[in-house]
């Protein structure tokens, strides 16, 4: 395991603007707003050749009793107790605060080395006002600007001390399924993430938006190891109406390009909305495999033809996702959780497979032997040869003569040809069409 450090301290003390300074890219929220960060958000680092875990967390207000807040510090405790090294952050313009005071006292009785920073120290003038926070009783206090990155590096080279040196491992570790819960606001997927861990790894609150950053998780599942992203819900844009709420839209759709496999919730007792056409739309455009999970099942009331109508209704509404595999369950009762990781390894099997050029061009002539390429201006345009050239998804070049002729249903036909001949049956095929190179030439 590497060591973890945790950032923490009180709500806009720029804890956010530090995850991103030491991660070199902006992966948290960062903004001029209280609470925007509420969630323990984990990033590999490197600094000096040596890597460490870091969390980035929510706000510590040690005496408030507004739950969300609350919530904020039960979070940052769990992300103390999980941590190696803290970062105790602080906020020169403010001046030392008796919540300051109050987390300082928490931490003297951590044996974990602590480093007290002092930050938005941009200039001789914040260095004197810095001299407060000794009254603390700390020796060593690290002044920087987060937002400018002066004085990160006194910070932590020192910090680096505490890391062990890389060690070469025996062997590669196995790469890990990366997993995304989308879905609208408030349809269960932080207590779908929350099931399948079994553990209370973010926030579960009835207040629709609660999740913000993107939330990345490894665990283990009958020895197979995945990582688990738990997103923001993604909101209409039209009620997308906090500068907060934009900037969590963004990370949930940055979410899906780096993900393999997406569990896409849809809420039973609402039904298929506008929404969720929109949300499958994105993974479907971004090439994501997509179980759609209908959640809440539990809840609904059942006869024998329910579950056949609410399929053909979810295949009707969602047209063009109608390979993705549909699955009830219940992130509550934990009904079909279980079944989740056989169709996530059906899928990332799928979406990873290679064909070989010759396997898919003896594929192919017998294709267009059942169904030739319809004319175009009264002309053959014929498909010479077809290649894979990526997984995740799966994607094919078709060089044919005239690549503008092809018409629409004959891709259709190869797109369905592919799925049922070489098994890519439930994840997104992208195809395109080139102009074979000798063609090229003649045309010039």
């Amino acid at each position: 395991m590497k060591t973890v450090v945790a950032i923490v301290g009180r709500p806009n003390v720029g804890k956010s603007t530090l995850f991103n300074r030491l991660y070199g890219r902006s992966r948290a929220i960062v903004i001029d707003e209280p609470g925007a960060t509420r969630d323990r958000n984990y990033a590999v680092c490197t600094w000096l050749d040596k890597s460490f875990t870091l969390i980035d967390t929510g706000g510590f207000e040690p005496a408030t009793t507004e739950k969300i807040l609350r919530q904020m510090r039960e979070q940052t405790q769990l992300a103390i107790e999980e941590a190696d090294i803290i970062l105790f952050l602080m906020d020169v313009k403010q001046g030392l605060t008796p919540s300051d005071r109050e987390i300082a006292r928490i931490l003297r009785e951590t044996e974990k080395p602590v480093f007290y920073v002092v930050n938005k120290v941009d200039g001789p003038r914040h260095e004197n006002l810095a001299y407060e926070f000794h009254e603390l009783g700390i020796e060593q206090i690290y002044t920087l600007s987060a937002q400018h990155g002066v004085g990160v590096s006194d910070l932590m080279d020192d910090l680096a001390r505490y890391l062990p040196e890389e060690e070469t491992p025996a062997q590669e570790q196995e790469e890990r399924i990366k997993i995304a819960v989308i879905g609208k606001p408030n349809v269960g997927k932080s207590s779908l993430v929350n099931k399948i861990l079994g553990f209370e790894r973010t926030i579960v609150n009835d207040i629709p938006g609660t999740t913000r950053d993107a939330i990345d998780t490894p665990f283990t599942v009958n020895g197979k190891p995945y990582t688990l992203i738990d997103t923001a819900g993604i909101r209409r844009k039209s009620r997308v109406s906090l500068t907060l709420e934009k900037y969590s839209v963004i990370q949930a759709m940055k979410t899906l390009d780096r993900c393999d496999i997406a569990l896409h919730l849809i809420d039973a007792q609402e039904g298929i909305t506008e929404q969720d056409a929109k949300i499958a739309g994105l993974a479907l455009e971004r090439g994501v495999a997509t179980i759609l999970l209908v959640n809440k099942w539990d809840l609904v009331e059942k006869d024998n033809s329910t579950v056949g109508q609410y399929v053909m209704d979810i295949k009707d509404q969602l047209k063009f996702l109608d390979f993705a595999p549909i699955l009830f369950v219940s992130a509550m009762t934990g009904q079909r959780i279980h079944r989740i990781f056989e169709i996530v390894e059906q899928l990332y099997a799928e979406s990873t497979k290679r064909v070989a050029t010759g396997e898919l061009n003896r594929a192919m002539r017998a294709f267009l032997e059942k169904n030739p390429p319809p004319k175009a201006h009264l002309k053959a345009n014929p498909l010479h040869y077809v290649t894979q050239v990526a997984i995740n998804p799966p994607t094919f070049i078709f060089f044919v003569s005239n690549p503008s002729d092809v018409h629409f249903s004959h891709e259709r036909y190869l797109v369905n040809r592919l799925r049922e001949t070489f098994g890519f049956e439930h994840v997104p095929i992208r195809i395109f069409f080139r102009k074979k190179k000798k063609d090229k030439e003649k045309d010039k």
